[in-house]
C-alpha cells in the first residue's frame, strides 16, 4: 500500500471513530452534507434553465411554461430531447437505477455512484428539453447520492449512513424550493419513512444548511409565496375537506395514468431506446395547445394565481397537463411528478374554488388560499408526505391559518390514497417493477436475512420408500425430532416426525413415506425472513426444508428459530433507529 493510501485510510478510520463515539462529529458531517447537496441542487436547477433558454428563446427569469410566445419551430427540441435520451438509454443498456427510496429501504441507504449520475444526467436531458417532468428526482438523487458516497467512503455503519442519505437527498429539496421545513420533512416521511429523536437534528441541519446557501447565493424560493391572511371558518374546513376527496382521486388517476401509458408503450413493437423519440413527437401538440404543459410547471403555477380564469380554460389545462406528464414518463423521460402534482394541485384547488363561486348562497372561497391547499392535498397524494406538503404551503405563504387546513385537507388526502391506493408515486413505480415498498422503511435487513442463512445443514434423511423398522432402526426415539424423505431420484418428498413412526398403530413393514407430511411446503434458500414466517403460518408447521428449484435438500428451519432470530434483528434495528447503543 503506498504512503498516500496509507493516510487516507488512517484518516477514515479515525473519522468514522470518531462519528460513532460523538454526535457532534455527525452532526459536522451532515452539515457539510447539507452545503454539497444544496450547491448541487442550485448547479442542477441553473443547468436545466439555461437549456431551456437557449432551446426555447426565453428571456432571462423566465419560465418556459409561463412563456408569453414560443415560436412553434423550437418545440421540434422536444423529440429532439427524446432522440438524445433514447441514445443515451441504448448505450447504458443496463439495469434500472437505484433511487433514494429503494436504497433506503432495501440496500441500507447505499447508492451506487453510477446510479446517481444516470437518474442525474437523464432527468436533466428529460426536463432542459422540455419534458413534463420536474427536477425534483434529480435534486434529491444528487443529494442523497453524494451523502451516500461519502459515507460509504467512510464506512458508516447502516443506521448512520441512511439518515446521512435522507439528510442529503431533504437538503437537495430545501434548497430548491427555499424551504427547509418541508426539506427536513420529505427526508423523513418520503425517504425514510419514519422520525426519530436519532434523525432529527442531522436531517433538521442539513436542510437549513442548503437553504441558508441558496438564499445567500442570490436564488429566490422555488415556489412564490400565495395566500392573503384571509379568515377560516367552519365552513372553510368543510369545503376544503371535500377539495382533499377530490385531490385524492385525481392523484391516483395521475399515477394510474401513467403507468398504463407506461404499460402500453412496453407491451409495443416500439424498441425501449425509440420510446423518448416518439414520446417528445406526442408532446409538441400539447405544447402547441397549452406552453403549461411544458417542463414542471413552476412558472404557470405563478401565471395561474394571478390570471382570470375560467371554468373551461382550468379543466382544459388539467386534462393537457395530465396527458403531457403520462407521455412524458410513459414513454420514457426520466423526472418526478413532485412539481407537477403542486402545479395540478393547484389548478384543481383553483377550479374549485371559480366552480363553489357560481353557486348561490354558498361560502366563497379565496382563490390564492384554495390553490395552495389544492396544491398541498394533490400532492401528498401523488408524492406522499402529509407534513411535508403543509410545511411547505407555511413556508411559502407564512399563514398558520391556510396552514391549519391545508394540514387537514392533506391528512384526508392522504389517507384516501393510502388505503383506496396504497402507493406514493415513487413506491407504485416500484411495485410496476415487482417491489412490494410502501415506504422508505427500512425493509433491507429482513431481506438479507434468508432462508439460506438460517437454516440447520446436517438434516437426518432417509428414502421414503423404506420400510418403517428400518426407519426405527436408524432413528431412535430421542435422537431427532424429524427425518426428511427423499423420493427415488433423492428430491424432498416431505417430513416425518419420529414420534409418528414410533406410534404402535404403524405396522412395521409400512413405508415411511405414507407417514410424510409437507410433501408441498418448502422454502427455496433465497427467502427472506418476512415470507419465511408467512409460509409457516400458511401451513401451520412446526418445521420446514429448505430445497433448491431441482428438488435437493439443503437444510431445515424450526419456526422458533426464525422468530427468534426476527426478534432479534427487529430489536437491534429497533436500537439503531432510536440512537441506542
Amino acid at each position: 500500500m503506498s504512503q498516500a493510501r496509507y493516510r487516507t485510510v488512517r484518516a477514515a478510520n479515525w473519522l468514522r471513530r470518531q462519528i460513532r463515539s460523538n454526535a457532534l462529529w455527525f452532526l459536522a458531517l451532515a452539515l457539510l452534507v447539507g452545503l454539497g447537496a444544496g450547491l448541487c441542487a442550485i448547479a442542477l436547477g441553473q443547468i436545466a434553465r439555461g437549456t431551456q433558454r437557449l432551446l426555447f428563446g426565453l428571456a432571462q427569469g423566465e419560465h418556459l411554461s409561463a412563456a408569453e410566445a414560443i415560436a412553434p419551430w423550437r418545440l421540434i427540441a422536444l423529440p429532439i430531447g427524446g432522440a438524445l435520451l433514447g441514445l443515451a438509454l441504448w448505450c447504458l443498456r443496463r439495469r434500472q437505477a437505484v433511487d433514494i427510496v429503494e436504497a433506503n429501504a432495501l440496500h441500507g441507504g447505499r447508492i451506487p455512484a453510477r446510479d446517481t449520475a444516470m437518474v442525474v444526467g437523464t432527468t436533466l436531458l428529460s426536463n432542459g428539453f422540455g419534458a413534463s417532468v420536474g427536477l425534483e428526482a434529480a435534486y434529491a438523487q444528487a443529494g442523497g447520492g453524494l451523502a451516500s458516497l461519502l459515507g460509504q467512503r467512510i464506512k458508516l455503519r447502516r443506521s448512520d449512513l441512511r439518515t446521512l442519505m435522507a439528510a442529503g437527498a431533504g437538503a437537495a429539496v430545501s434548497a430548491a424550493f427555499g424551504a427547509p421545513l418541508a426539506g427536513a420533512f420529505y427526508a423523513f416521511e418520503v425517504v425514510l419513512g419514519a422520525y426519530s429523536t436519532a434523525t432529527v437534528a442531522p436531517v433538521m441541519l442539513a436542510a437549513l444548511a442548503a437553504a441558508v446557501l441558496a438564499r445567500a447565493m442570490g436564488m429566490t424560493p422555488y415556489v412564490i409565496a400565495a395566500g392573503g391572511m384571509h379568515p377560516i371558518g367552519t365552513a372553510d374546513y368543510m369545503l376544503y375537506a371535500i377539495l382533499g376527496l377530490l385531490c385524492a382521486g385525481i392523484g391516483i388517476a395521475l399515477m394510474r395514468l401513467v403507468s398504463l401509458v407506461e404499460r402500453a408503450v412496453h407491451r409495443s413493437p416500439l424498441p425501449a431506446h425509440w420510446a423518448p423519440l416518439a414520446g417528445g413527437l406526442l408532446l409538441v401538440p400539447l405544447g402547441l395547445l397549452s406552453h403549461q404543459t411544458l417542463s414542471g410547471g413552476h412558472g404557470a403555477l405563478n401565471l395561474n394565481l394571478m390570471a382570470e380564469v375560467t371554468i373551461a380554460g382550468l379543466a382544459l389545462t388539467i386534462l393537457l397537463k395530465m396527458l403531457a406528464s403520462a407521455v412524458s414518463l410513459g414513454f420514457g423521460f426520466r423526472g418526478g411528478l413532485f412539481f407537477a402534482s403542486l402545479f395540478l394541485g393547484s389548478l384543481v384547488g383553483r377550479l374549485y374554488q371559480v366552480v363553489l363561486a357560481q353557486i348561490p348562497g354558498l361560502h366563497v372561497l379565496a382563490p390564492d388560499d384554495a390553490t395552495v391547499v389544492g396544491m398541498a392535498a394533490l400532492a401528498v397524494a401523488v408524492v406522499g408526505g402529509p407534513l411535508t406538503m403543509s410545511l411547505l404551503v407555511l413556508e411559502v405563504t407564512h399563514d398558520f391559518n391556510i396552514t391549519g387546513v391545508a394540514v387537514a385537507a392533506t391528512l384526508i388526502s392522504s389517507t384516501v390514497a393510502r388505503e383506496t391506493f396504497g402507493y406514493s408515486f415513487s413506491t407504485w413505480r416500484l411495485h410496476l417493477r415487482g417491489e412490494t415498498l410502501r415506504s422508505g422503511r427500512d425493509v433491507g435487513w429482513m431481506r438479507a436475512l434468508t432462508a439460506g442463512q438460517m437454516m440447520r445443514r446436517d438434516v437426518p434423511q432417509l428414502a421414503a420408500d423404506a420400510s418403517v423398522s428400518a426407519f426405527r432402526e436408524r432413528f431412535p426415539l430421542g435422537s431427532t425430532t424429524r427425518v426428511v424423505l427423499l423420493d427415488g431420484k433423492g428430491h424432498y418428498a416431505g417430513i416425518v416426525e419420529t414420534a409418528a413412526a414410533w406410534s404402535p398403530d404403524v405396522e412395521p413393514v409400512a413405508e415411511i413415506g405414507t407417514l410424510g407430511k409437507l410433501s408441498q411446503a418448502r422454502l427455496v434458500p433465497e427467502l427472506g425472513i418476512g415470507e419465511v414466517l408467512e409460509m409457516f403460518d400458511r401451513v401451520a408447521a412446526d418445521d420446514l426444508a429448505v430445497v433448491t428449484p431441482d428438488g435437493r435438500v439443503l437444510g431445515l428451519i424450526t419456526e422458533r428459530h426464525a422468530r427468534r432470530r426476527y426478534a432479534e434483528e427487529l430489536e437491534r434495528s429497533q436500537r439503531e433507529l432510536y440512537g441506542e447503543t
